[in-house]
């Protein structure tokens, strides 16, 4: 008979709430303690329609219906082969840590729980979860496990999906074979590919010869990809070519494109929505909006449109970039034009689109590294019927503070819909740019 689990005292921190609202329901037998710190903090949070606001509502909601009746005194059961959860109230300041943190603060508050536990539970490991790198290193100063909230963090970013393989040494006939009409090959004639992944990509070549291709699971072959252009936009790589070949599919309902800055992201999703317009009611960007340097978006000058602007700049620029490959007077310029007025292609913020359910769309979501897995769930959940989604972001340069490379909704969407038939990926690498740019990317 197996050993049983020594059952742990977790302590959580505001921010493992407002990152998944279900986090309670993850910690098996061990019990969990909510400082009421906690509970103060996620009063100012309950009220708006971000992300956030709807976790610290829906927690909330949670708590209240598990503890019934009861009181949290001695703890109330989470269900059956579970732990306990309990709130905790009036904790004495310890003297040592008001030693060294002198400043009344939800961090210190919570710390102060989880230290003053540690020294009353002598038989019970006490871990404080958060999702607060620094607070992480405050509580082990003091002596204190702490951890990060690691249920939606995927195993390691070595092992993160590609979309692509290079496989040489082919025959030139086989390779000759996709250059023939109908410009697919059964996937039985490749044996040197190993267990292909639906919609993965290829490149094929040998010493005097090379194709692209992709693999269709659904009918078990490998089609041709061609450089196609997407509404002026010419692929510079193969990676751009095997991402405009699976934005354009109408059979690929989702799509991710990940790399670094000037590799071609927000640009190809823009050129494939606007490539294939005429298959969807209405084409959105959006993107989070993360301040950087601590500075919330009320520091900005302006009207609420003033301060998102900025914000959604980049987007406009792609849009820009598209709009400048023809003339004023081209027909496809004009159509970006008339389409703008109709509200056909919306710019906007993430958040004015959650909470809606998008029928017949192209929903492109910029910079999705700065999602949480959660986000990301509730985002693909409002897709109607004909709806197509498409993240793109570099999980490298996340600027949430609460999330890093194995944490970001990017990577854990990725890493979960690898093997779906209505997915592709592909991770970009090289860097178009300029020179200048794929230089200090890789560099500095």
């Amino acid at each position: 008979m197996p050993k049983k689990k020594k059952a742990k005292l977790l302590v959580l921190d505001t921010n493992v709430i407002l990152h998944d609202s279900s986090c309670i329901h993850h910690f098996e037998e061990n019990d969990v303690v909510i400082p009421i710190t906690v509970l103060e903090e996620l009063d100012n949070f309950k009220r708006g329609n971000e992300q956030i606001n709807f976790h610290a509502r829906d927690f909330l909601r949670d708590l209240d219906e598990i503890t019934g009746d009861h009181l949290f005194k001695s703890g109330v059961s989470l269900g059956k082969n579970r732990g306990k959860i309990r709130v905790i109230v009036n904790q004495k300041w310890d003297e040592g840590l008001l030693e060294v943190f002198r400043e009344d603060i939800p961090d210190i508050r919570i710390l102060n729980t989880a230290l003053r536990l540690q020294k009353q539970e002598k038989s019970t490991p006490v871990i404080l979860v958060t999702k607060d790198t620094n607070l992480r290193m405050k509580a082990k100063a003091m002596g204190i496990l702490a951890q990060d909230y690691k249920t939606d963090k995927i195993e390691s970013i070595e092992k993160i999906y590609t979309g692509k393989r290079l496989i040489e040494n082919l025959p030139t006939e086989t390779i000759d074979t996709l250059y023939t009409n109908p410009f697919h090959i059964d996937a039985e004639m490749i044996p040197e590919v190993d267990t292909p992944l639906p919609n993965e990509n290829f490149i094929l070549r040998n010493a005097h010869k090379s194709a692209l291709a992709t693999y269709d699971s659904v009918e078990n072959q490998y089609h041709k990809v061609d450089n196609k252009p997407a509404y002026g936009i010419t692929p510079r790589n193969s990676e751009q070519a095997f991402a405009i070949a699976s934005l354009i599919n109408p059979a690929i309902q989702l799509v991710t494109l990940s790399g670094k800055a000037g590799t071609g992201k927000t640009l190809l999703a823009l050129a494939g929505a606007l490539e294939c317009r005429s298959q969807y009611r209405q084409i959105y960007l959006a993107r989070p909006i993360v301040p950087l340097s601590n500075k919330d978006i009320g520091y900005l000058p302006g009207d609420v449109q003033s301060k998102i602007d900025p914000y959604m700049q980049p987007l406009w620029d792609n849009l820009g970039v598209i709009r400048h490959q023809f003339n004023s007077s081209d027909p496809k310029s004009q159509k970006i034009n008339e389409m703008l007025e109709q509200d056909k292609l919306v710019i906007t913020p993430l958040a004015y689109i959650r909470g809606r359910s998008l029928q017949n769309a192209f929903f492109i979501v910029d910079e999705a590294q700065n999602l949480t897995p959660h986000e990301v769930k509730t985002i693909i959940t409002r897709a109607g019927e004909g709806t197509k989604i498409v993240f793109t972001g570099d999980i490298h340069q996340i600027d949430h503070p609460y999330l890093d490379k194995l944490s970001n909704g990017l990577s854990y969407l990725i890493n979960c819909m690898t093997n779906q038939k209505i997915f592709a990926h592909i991770t970009l690498e090289k860097g178009e740019r300029s020179y200048l740019a794929d230089l200090a990317s890789d560099i500095l």
